[in-house]
This record gives structure tokens, sequence and C-alpha cells, in this order.
């Protein structure tokens, strides 16, 4: 690891300032999970790290009339024990897919909504699109955990995010600030994420100097919600696949559905015509079964990840079976 400042700012404003100093060559330091290893690795060499975890108004839980604000320093077991994020289900999920009592009392949902990807080759140093020598690792190598879905372009990794999933197919907003000390944009989750292009791109709309504040949930009213991931292992381990989804429903009927899976494709895969193929009906055994079908049926598998494409249509029709309590007994 090398050498680098360390600051320690109070506020958002602070935490700005001193991020944007060094020509932006700086890193956030919240709960730490994934940053110490991008260091230890020298996949971040920034000259400054910024602790952000004294800015107290990025780690209340708080009502504003029309939902719920969560600071982006709130742990996951904060979100697992807040009152005001009971009803919330798809988010609990997530925290209880996650077994490590380390993360869970460590990692942040900002933390996670930033998580770099776990590819083995931009992990071991050849950037988020896995090039050597301008030719596609990913492609010609060992790809079997990559992206089966939006992956035609360069970037082939699947999106690191647990959170993401439920959070989208909640309608979430996210808070962005920076780089000025007054800038400050609400956004759709949805919109966040970015698939780059070129190897100088991020994974978010994040410039430098920028960062997440908040996540804005709108009322949970009569919603319900369920995440399903399947893990290999349990402990620290990374879903091979998952799928949330809110269901809107009157009389067991669904009026409307938000289906989004996760760790198949670069961003977050919101499928649209999945969700919409159960307006109307209730959810059961076939219903969900056929909105899984429906939403891995523009898969392109890899080389050796074609197993990935049945992994995420199996998490679409459990997300919705736990959504309505249907789980239990279920193929």
């Amino acid at each position: 690891m090398r050498p680098f400042e360390y600051a320690r700012p109070q506020s958002e404003g602070e935490a700005l300032d001193l991020l944007n100093d060094h020509d932006a060559n700086t890193a956030i330091l919240a709960g730490g999970t994934d940053l110490i290893s991008l260091l230890q690795e020298d996949l971040q060499v920034p000259q400054r790290v910024v602790d952000i975890k004294n800015v107290d108004s990025m780690q209340a839980i708080t009502a504003d009339g029309t939902g719920v604000i969560v600071g982006a320093l709130t742990t996951l077991e904060d979100i697992a024990e807040h009152p005001m994020l009971a009803d919330y289900r798809s988010l609990l999920d997530v925290v209880d897919g996650t077994r490590s009592i380390q993360v869970q009392s460590m990692g942040t949902l900002g933390g996670d909504l930033c998580h770099l990807p776990n590819c083995w080759y931009f992990r071991n140093g050849y950037g988020l699109l896995g090039l050597e020598d301008g030719e596609s690792l990913v492609a010609s190598g060992d790809n079997r955990y990559h992206a089966v879905l939006g992956n035609q372009g360069p970037a082939k990794f699947v999106s690191a995010s647990r959170f993401a999933p439920a959070l989208i197919a909640w309608g979430a907003e996210v808070r962005v600030i920076g780089p000025e000390p007054t800038a400050d944009e609400w956004l759709p989750l949805e919109q966040f994420f970015v698939t780059p292009k070129v190897q100088s791109q991020g994974i978010s709309v994040l410039e430098p100097g920028q960062m997440i504040s908040h996540v804005r949930l709108p009322d949970a009213q009569a919603l319900v919600s369920s995440t399903y991931e399947v893990l290999q292992l349990e402990g620290l381990d990374w879903p091979l696949a998952s799928a949330a989804a809110t269901l809107d429903l009157d009389g067991g009927v669904v009026r409307e559905a938000r289906i989004v899976m996760g760790h198949v494709a670069p961003t977050p895969w919101t499928a649209h015509e999945a969700g919409q193929s159960l307006v109307g009906l209730p959810v059961d055994e076939e219903t969900a079964g056929r909105a899984g079908e429906i939403a891995v049926a523009e898969a392109t598998p890899l080389s050796g990840n074609a197993y990935k494409v049945q992994l995420a249509r199996t998490a679409v029709k459990r997300a919705l079976l736990g959504a309505v309590d249907k789980l239990e007994g279920a193929l």
C-alpha cells in the first residue's frame, strides 16, 4: 500500500472540500470493505483518503412525508434493525443473505452502491473492461462469473451491488453531492449506474469530487417485496445471480410489478417485460415461472457462464413467490 494523506471531515461540505484537493485524486473511506483491498493491490492510488464516518448527516434514517431517507453511511446492521425500514422486506433479505458479521456491522449502503466489480481481470490490474493489448481477456478467458445480459459491448463484468436491485425495484432515488459544496441533485437510482465503453469510464455517473450522501425510498404503503440471491457459499460470498421484486397488489392480483436482476449484467438489470407480464394476474408458480423465462429471454451467455441464465430465471421466480409468501415448497 502506498502512502497517502488521511483526513476526517465532520460535515458534508468539509468532505467535499477535502475530496476536491489534489485534482480530486482522492478516495472515500466509509466501511472500508472494498477500499482497503483496492489500496493494497494498487488499483487505487489516491493522494488523500477522506474518512467520512464522522459525518453525522449521512448516518440518519428519517421520514420526509413521502417516504424514508437513508444516509449513505447506514450500516447493514442498522438497516436490519431500524423500524422505519421494517416494511422494505427486500432490503432485509439482502442483509440476511450477507452472513458475514463484520460486513453487516461495518459495510454501508453507499459503499455497497459504489462497490467496484469483483471481476478477477479488474482485480488483477487489467481495468474495468479486462483488456490486454486492446483485446478482451474476458471474452477469450475464464468468464464463468461474468455477465449474461448487457454484455454485447466491451464491459462484461457484473455489477457488484447487492442492494441496488431491491432499491431500484422500490423506485429509490439517490442524492449526489459535489464537486462544488452547493451542488446537490436527486436522481433515480436506476440512472446512477452506467456501462463503461472505454477504460477511463467508471461504473456510475459520479465524477471526481462527488459522492452519494443519501438514498430516498418511497412510502412502502401496501406494497410487498422480496429479494432472492443465489449463493454458492455462505459467509463472505457474492451472489452468482439475484433478483428483487416489488409488487402492488389488489386482492391478490398484480397492478404493477418491478423486477430487477443483479449480478447478471454490468448494471442492475430491470426486466420490464417480465414485470408487465404479471399485470392483471395473481402471482403463483405458473405466472412467476413465466416471468422468469421472459426476464432472461434476451440473455447472451459467454463461453463459460450459460448456467447463470438458469440461476437468474430461478431467482426471478423465487423473488416473486417470496414477495407473496408462496416460496416455501416451491420449485
